[in-house]
């Protein structure tokens, strides 16, 4: 039989060398850089309902790749 989650279990892994912290909770999922406080965070609702690529898009970091706003240049062109 499983164990029931009650309390919030942290783990330390890596990404591409970078250290972050894991946190599983009743609520949900948090993943930090470790020695810092802010993250990306999933609830559990929101990974069942299929809303964690919304959730994932919300909190992504404007200045995150794919997440980067189409240049000014590029919508001026039209005229």
């Amino acid at each position: 039989m499983a164990t029931r989650l009650e309390k919030t279990l942290k783990r330390e892994i890596s990404i591409d060398g970078q250290a972050y912290m894991l946190a599983v909770s009743p609520d949900g999922l948090k993943l930090t850089l470790k020695g810092r406080r802010k993250g990306v965070e999933v609830g559990w609702k929101a990974l069942v309902g299929g809303d964690t690529a919304l959730a994932a898009g919300l909190n992504a970091s404007p200045d995150h790749e794919s997440g980067e706003a189409p240049d000014a240049d590029d919508s001026s062109s039209d005229e």
